[in-house]
């Protein structure tokens, strides 16, 4: 077992994720072997809150140039979850 705070990386902060806001749909950025029940059981216990569902993406690192060499390089990949809460429930949080 995990430790819950090694899975969940950090919150990700977008006009995308706040808008699903209004649907009670929280988006993180999670550790790449996480699966889903890891991340229901760390978010339920970090936050203290009911999870209804778990949906996650791996997301491919961009390709980026470098100015000065002119060689590329390429950023992390991510696995991102997208956590829906049960009716009444939120995370303080990503409160506006």
């Amino acid at each position: 077992m995990k430790d819950p705070r090694d899975v969940i990386i950090k919150p990700v902060v977008s006009e995308k994720s706040y808008g699903l806001l209004e649907d009670n749909v929280y988006a993180f950025v999670v550790h790449k072997s996480a699966s889903k029940p890891e991340i229901r059981d760390a978010i339920e216990t970090v936050f203290d809150v009911k999870v209804l569902k778990v949906n996650t993406l791996n997301r491919k690192g961009k390709r980026k140039r470098n100015r000065r060499t002119g060689t590329f390089g390429k950023r992390a990949d991510v696995k991102r979850a997208y956590v829906t809460l049960v009716e009444g429930d939120s995370i303080e949080l990503f409160e506006v």
